[in-house]
């Protein structure tokens, strides 16, 4: 009798797939150990589309979703519909054969209903913590949203208490899955999300992004209202109109919310003829520009989310080893270190002073860009924690009768 693969079922709702990179990792990874991945998630806005695909062995069945808008009652009405269809989407593959496994990946910790009755036929729930979805509420809504912020600490407890195993993205994550989840250490993983140093490499320096300035800045990722993109363009105004330098253009590459916002504060702040805003570009550009840039940007104000979170960015920006400039957050400086310089949080002239600085001394620069790319290599590839999480699915995708830490 041939015996199967286990089956692992991934539930995605805040991003398409393969769109989200850390979970496309994943499933890769997951199938190259010889798991059967099959994901649920929505549907992108001009990619990811089709309701159902298979690429590199892994299955995708996506449903149409409207992002939030409208404040916290627009979370209710996207979470609403992505639970409904997550539900659905989850029960038919569950008839379609075994499930083994339910890998949840939050945000929101809303996907309960779905897993429930999966786990209640014998899978297991690994839930794969990318946010902290009580700290992105207080974020988001400081004066508000009270109720909301009381739901999402609720959820979070529950899901803890459902979860079989947590993988969490940083050591701050996982004390939180600990402590506030109760978790036994043992079934906590960290897995960084990091980029893959066989394909996210240097590329020879294109001197014709920097629009005839003498240097260039870049910014990649998501533009969200948390993530302070208008710090560092009032950075920018700072550096230009009071500091008196005139010779750097900057790359701004993502999309998100307030993207169009941003825009609009760009031209206020008299910074069109030296800012530009791409959009999402592909990953050849996104190597190219960051391999040109003098400095990289990490403007992310310091909230409670931000403080513990790892920030893609930054490995992203220490793989083509670049120096960073960031306001001062615990877990920016647990993964930087000695590859970027710190403002005091949300101080947005001492940011621009910052630039200033490393713009003027090459020497420190391709010193903290050596510093990142070597830390990279020996600590925080995705190549290592590839490794972590296949070892860490080798113990909980264990027989019945057998017992794991935490367990008996």
């Amino acid at each position: 009798m041939n015996r199967r693969n286990p089956r692992v079922l991934v539930l995605v709702e805040n991003l398409s797939v393969p769109f989200d990179r850390r979970v496309w990792q994943e499933c890769l990874a997951l199938v190259d150990a010889g798991y059967d991945v099959v994901v649920v998630c929505p549907m992108g806005k001009g990619r990811d589309e089709e309701p159902e695909v298979v690429l590199d062995r892994v299955r995708i069945l996506r449903y149409p979703l409207r992002a939030a808008t409208g404040g916290p009652a627009g979370y209710v009405r996207e979470y609403g519909a992505a639970l409904w269809h997550t539900l659905r989407l989850a029960l038919r593959v569950r008839r379609e054969g075994p499930v083994d496994v339910v890998h949840a990946c939050n945000p929101p910790d809303l996907l309960l209903p779905a897993v429930l009755p999966l786990k209640l036929l014998g899978a297991r729930f690994v839930f794969d913590q990318h946010d902290l979805v009580p700290e992105l509420f207080r974020s988001r809504f400081p004066n508000g949203g009270r109720w909301l912020l009381r739901v999402a600490l609720i959820c979070e407890r529950l899901t803890f208490a459902l979860a079989d195993a947590v993988i969490s993205t940083n050591e701050s994550y996982r004390r939180v899955a600990i402590g506030r989840g109760r978790k036994h250490p043992g079934r906590v993983q960290v897995v960084r999300s990091a980029p893959s140093l066989e394909r996210f490499t240097p590329l020879p320096a294109d001197p014709a992004l920097r629009k005839g300035r003498r240097h260039l800045a870049a910014y990649l990722g998501v533009m969200g209202p948390q993530d302070g993109i208008d710090c560092a363009l009032r950075a920018l105004a700072h550096l230009r109109h009071d500091l008196g330098r005139d010779d750097l253009h900057t790359i701004f590459m993502g999309s998100g919310d307030v993207f169009d916002e941003m825009k609009v504060l760009c031209t206020r702040l008299g910074l069109d003829d030296c800012v530009e805003f791409t959009g999402r570009v592909p990953d050849e550009f996104v190597q190219r520009c960051l391999s040109t840039a003098d400095v990289c940007l990490a403007p992310d104000p310091k909230t409670p989310l931000n403080d513990v979170s790892s920030m893609n960015k930054i490995v992203e920006y220490m793989s083509i080893g670049r120096p960073i400039v960031s306001f001062d957050l615990t877990e920016t400086r647990v993964t930087a270190g000695g590859a970027a310089v710190y403002a005091p949080a949300d101080d947005e002239q001492a940011f621009a002073k910052l630039v200033d600085e490393l713009l003027g001394d090459p020497g420190r620069r391709a010193r903290m860009g050596e510093l990142g790319r070597v830390r990279v290599a020996g600590e925080l590839s995705w190549e290592i924690a590839e490794r972590h999480l296949e070892d860490f699915y080798a113990l909980v995708v264990v027989p019945r009768t057998r017992t794991a830490p935490g367990e008996g």
